[in-house]
């Protein structure tokens, strides 16, 4: 892993986590939406029927609402539900939002320690 940068090594730990999971991975899903847009996410993973999209931010502050909603509206532009966020820290109102859309919102710090 010499000379790559943080954000690799959070997508290499989400990689690893989404493995010992029994998930297949494609990395960088471009994905066309229904209103002709691309949009790119760090990965796709699929297990039996179930498929989700992951985006990866390592960001140093906390993860706000906005970029969850973001994500979501894109996630439902290329025909997918339930996508996955990992950052380090989200905001309460992205928690809720989260929630209430079925996204997953994973920490770094979650990730890791159930690594173990």
């Amino acid at each position: 892993m010499e000379g790559r940068g943080i954000k690799s090594i959070l997508i290499d730990l989400t990689i690893t986590y989404f493995r010992q999971r029994g998930y297949q991975i494609q990395e960088e899903a471009l994905l066309e939406g229904v209103s002709g847009i691309p949009h790119k996410f760090h990965l796709l993973i699929e297990k039996g029927n179930e498929k989700h999209l992951v985006t990866v931010l390592d960001w140093k502050r906390t993860l706000g609402v906005n970029m969850v909603i973001r994500l979501d509206m894109a996630s439902s532009d290329v025909g997918f539900s339930n996508p996955v966020l990992v950052s380090n820290n989200f905001s309460g109102h992205a928690k809720a939002y989260a929630n209430r859309r079925g996204m997953t919102l994973l920490t770094k710090h979650e990730i890791t320690r159930r690594l173990g």
